[in-house]
């Protein structure tokens, strides 16, 4: 469970990872197993001057000292050979093993605060955003059809527990947060109450719908659309604050279903539906011109529904509506 105070920072592609922490410890580790290999292969070629023996503790510590620092001269190299691999072998592995601090401390210390503070700087000019609140496969194929449809990738902000997933939305340049959807301080740290929409698909009804009730608590009036597997639980979703209940099986149903009325109903429902088909479903608030005009007079014949309020009229209903300031067209475009 993530607890309180454990939220991650928001993040597009952070400089900073454990694991690539790990992997340059790894190479300093090989690369000083390296130097000292060749050491104690050519020991006979250095000489200790302070008791004249070398043993394996003396070509370990010689080891550390030259990878380190230029040697104190208590042991030295005496042969031609030992000279020619100190100076071809195990001054690159100095300088590799430099860089790899150097490079280390400087990302630690300077990019990681300047990430954080860059993140800082994100989060206060969140306006107006899509937040996606679980990113599995619903969620990404969410993204993508976003990103498809001319969305910018600065206003989109995903929300998911999992690391990996976390990762996948950061590599498509979106900003990402690691935490508990259904948590108040994770849903402020995306801004939600400054945001155009929030969209929940966190693979469990119980998750999803609590996920609402969080966002509709937090942002009253923010548009938050959710999807529910189980048609049982949809009026639920609905009373947690929804205005947009997606059932994925009720949806791939009637596409099935869709099928034995024809063969290109499917197919055709699927254009409408994605960013990849030649037609496309689009929303509109109706233009000062419009007003007072019958629905089946606009949008050259294709507008399909017209929203007033929660009133929801049709072109070929036995009065046809006329246009008043204020609804919402549902028309068809080409894309």
């Amino acid at each position: 469970m993530w607890r309180k105070g454990e939220l991650a920072s928001l993040q597009r592609r952070t400089l900073w990872h454990w694991s690539g922490l790990a992997v340059r410890v790894a190479t300093a580790c090989l690369l000083v197993g390296l130097a000292f290999s060749l050491l104690w292969f050519d020991r006979n070629g250095l000489r200790d001057n302070i008791d004249g023996h070398l043993s394996f503790a003396d070509v370990v510590y010689f080891t550390m000292i030259t990878v380190s620092t230029v040697g104190y001269g208590d042991i030295v190299p005496v042969s031609e050979r030992a000279r020619l691999i100190d100076a071809f072998l195990i001054t690159p592995i100095r300088i590799f093993l430099w860089l790899i601090f150097l490079g280390t401390a400087a990302e630690f210390l300077i990019k990681h605060r300047w990430e954080n503070w860059r993140m800082r700087q994100i989060q206060r000019t969140l306006h107006d955003h899509v937040v996606l609140a679980g990113f599995g496969r619903s969620g990404q194929k969410a993204l993508e059809e976003l990103l498809a449809g001319g969305a910018d990738v600065g206003k989109i902000v995903v929300i998911d527990s999992d690391a990996d997933r976390i990762e996948l939305a950061k590599a498509a340049g979106v900003a990402a947060i690691r935490g508990d959807t259904t948590r108040d301080e994770v849903q402020k740290a995306v801004q939600l109450e400054r945001a155009s929409s929030l969209i929940v698909s966190c693979g469990r009804d119980d998750t999803s719908i609590l996920t609402v009730l969080t966002g509709r608590h937090l942002a009253p009036t923010v548009r938050i659309a959710v999807a529910i597997r189980n048609c049982d639980n949809e009026a639920l979703a609905r009373q947690a604050g929804a205005n947009i209940v997606v059932n994925p099986v009720s949806f791939a149903g009637l596409l099935l279903a869709s099928t034995s009325h024809g063969a290109h109903i499917a197919d055709y429902l699927t254009d409408l539906a994605t960013t990849e088909g030649k037609m496309r479903l689009r929303e509109r608030e109706v233009t000062q011109g419009e007003v007072g005009q019958f629905l089946n007079e606009v949008s050259g014949g294709r507008a399909l529904r017209l929203y007033r309020g929660k009133e929801i009229l049709c072109p070929d209903d036995a009065i046809p509506p006329r246009i008043r300031a204020g609804d919402m067209i549902v028309e068809i475009v080409r894309v």
